[in-house]
């Protein structure tokens, strides 16, 4: 009787304990949800407020091509608000950052996980893994002071522009898309390599036909994470890029992103005024492409499992 009686107690502290972990983990996730869409209302009734309070045209903002919201147009009698420049400038980065970077790091996946398992854990992943840890700020006067002058030797003219952007963004992205890489590389069942060499084919033909294939939903997510972040990237590249509102004619002409617009500006004007409500437009949009990237990945992760 008093084993049933002491089986019972420990049951219920069990259920209490159960119940308090439920509790808590909800409590958490609710707070994190509760954080979350505090941030989206906020962001995005400070960017709707420029087309809502100003009543700025959303079509000349999304595709004017001057930006000195300071200045009002005498025929419109809009201010010069386009942000076309920017966003082309982000766009742009972001591609050709990612297209860059790919190769570079399915190559180095590829030697990590299918040709130097050994070599590969011992001397690169610290150098992926160290690549992670270095601060932006270092990325971009790194960039400042070698890859500006580099252009500006190579190409003439400032060294700032897109391309200088490109290769800074290339950098600072290539670890995390090489990392996702590995992580999806050996995450593709070893019975896939087996059969493939057991019908004859060579390792190159194996790797190629068969694990790339069968890896190609995680490396497409890795480069869609890759390109998020170079998207959202601020100090560095406005480091290299120029910081020239205007649309961009050139590579190698300086230009500016969402980001260094922002970082450059948000300071510099009051609350509630136009000058800043345009730049909470910009971060908005920031906010949405994140979204946007977010969304591109789950769709690719769900639709790419292995089995």
């Amino acid at each position: 009787m008093d084993s049933i009686t002491e089986k019972i107690k420990r049951q219920s502290e069990s259920t209490r304990k159960d119940r308090f972990g439920r509790a808590l983990s909800w409590t958490a996730l609710t707070f994190i949800a509760l954080v979350v869409a505090l941030i989206f209302a906020f962001v995005l009734s400070r960017g709707l407020n420029t087309f809502i309070g100003n009543k700025v045209s959303v079509t000349d903002f999304l595709f004017g091509t001057t930006w000195n919201p300071s200045v009002v147009n005498p025929k419109t009698h809009q201010p010069y608000v386009g942000a076309l420049p920017m966003i082309m400038g982000s766009f742009l980065v972001t591609f050709l950052s990612a297209i860059v970077a790919t190769p570079f790091a399915i190559g180095t996946a590829l030697f990590m996980t299918e040709i130097a398992k050994k070599r590969g854990a011992k001397i690169m992943q610290p150098i992926v893994e160290l690549l992670v840890g270095i601060p932006s700020v270092v990325y971009g006067f790194i960039g400042l002071t070698v890859i500006v002058p580099f252009m500006r030797g190579i190409v003439g003219g400032s060294g700032f522009g897109i391309l200088s952007g490109t290769i800074v963004l290339f950098v600072m992205i290539l670890p995390t898309v090489t990392s996702m890489t590995v992580d999806t590389l050996k995450s593709v069942p070893r019975h896939y390599r087996e059969s493939a060499l057991a019908i004859g084919a060579t390792r190159w033909q194996m790797i190629y036909k068969v694990i790339l294939r069968a890896a190609t939903p995680g490396i497409l997510t890795a480069v869609v994470f890759g390109m998020a972040r170079a998207f959202g990237e601020a100090l560095a590249v406005q480091m290299v890029i120029g910081n020239a509102a205007l649309m961009p004619t050139g590579l190698t002409t300086p230009a500016s992103t969402l980001t260094s617009v922002l970082t450059m500006g948000i300071g510099n004007t009051v609350m509630g005024s136009l000058q800043n409500n345009v730049l909470w437009t910009l971060a908005m949009i920031l906010l949405l492409m994140s979204l946007v990237f977010n969304l591109i990945i789950r769709m690719i992760g769900s639709k790419g499992e292995l089995k």
